[in-house]
């Protein structure tokens, strides 16, 4: 063993020997590894002097691994590889396994929250990360596990999905606001209430247009009302007596049971879209981010029972 220790390179000297011919560049080893040029090439005549060979051709503004240091390079960067995936294994021993799911606040604020006792009660192993942001995350270069989408599968060729729930629109209100101003009658005598519109900046959603048309009512004349480009203030403004708003029955409907929100008239917009956990086509799951993937689609299956 004693033979091996002199034999073998500092560890120091190897890092900077794979960032160096990784970068084909000592600036830009050096920059990576927070050094100086000067100890970079310091680091390298060592290593050269212990193994007897060079590594590395020195050209004006460049240098280029000799074969001999191509070769080297090529066991130094597996070995070193094979060394920190280690190290991460013994250093994440013991914590939770992570897993990001990426979703709209709306669903991250009444789908998730509401249920995040009984993910922790189910999956006590597994550390969920909720990432929200007012567009779909593209979750391959963004290297996050699951996503939430609405839509179609076709609309994500690149992914793979499983549903969470149909895409159902419903009308509500506040008990508030039906005391001051009368619940809606009809969906034509809907038309005439204040209104709340969600302006989608980014994700294409439903508007009051559409559902009226839906039921056979020109919503031309509706009242403008307010109109918010967040559906978790939209939601806050319904409860608040603002007004009606479309609800989206897989988010709402907790509310609804619970007599935060009420439903107003008897027609349902079903689109035909729905809402999916998806994940990238050819990515191997992780078990744990299996086991979420199980846990969300179970949940969904709850909610469409």
């Amino acid at each position: 063993m004693d033979n091996l220790r002199h034999l073998l390179p500092s560890a120091g000297n190897l890092i900077v020997f794979e960032a160096a011919g990784r970068h084909s560049s000592f600036t830009k080893a050096a920059r990576e590894l927070a050094m100086t040029q000067a100890a970079v090439s310091y680091a390298i005549r060592s290593l050269e002097t212990q193994l007897g060979a060079t590594l590395f051709q020195r050209a004006h503004r460049a240098v280029h691994l000799t074969e001999a240091g191509r070769r080297f390079h090529a066991d130094v960067t597996l070995g070193l590889s094979h060394i920190r995936k280690s190290a991460e294994d013994i250093r994440n021993r013991g914590k939770p396994a992570s897993v990001t799911l990426a979703a709209s606040t709306a669903f991250a604020s009444f789908w998730m929250l509401p249920r995040l006792h009984r993910l922790r009660d189910d999956l006590p192993d597994i550390d969920l990360r909720i990432q929200t942001a007012d567009r779909d995350l593209d979750i391959r270069t963004e290297a996050i596990e699951l996503g939430i989408r609405g839509g179609r599968p076709e609309d994500w060729p690149d992914y793979d999905s499983a549903l969470i729930a149909p895409e159902i629109i419903e009308a509500v209100t506040s008990t508030a606001y039906i005391e001051k101003h009368g619940e809606p009658e009809s969906v034509a005598h809907l038309t005439q209430h204040r209104l709340i519109h969600l302006e989608e900046p980014f994700r294409v959603a439903c508007d009051w247009q559409q559902w009226f048309l839906s039921a056979g009512v020109n919503g031309a004349t509706a009242n403008r009302g307010l109109a918010i480009n967040d559906y978790v203030l939209v939601i806050q403004a319904v409860m608040e007596g603002q007004g009606v708003a479309l609800a989206w029955r897989h988010l709402t409907g907790r509310l609804i049971a619970s007599g935060l929100l009420h439903r107003v008239t008897a027609h349902s917009l079903v689109t035909g879209a729905a809402f999916h956990v998806i994940w990238p086509k050819g990515r191997a799951l992780t078990p744990q981010t299996s086991r979420v993937l199980e846990w969300l689609t179970a949940e969904g299956r709850k909610l469409n029972d």
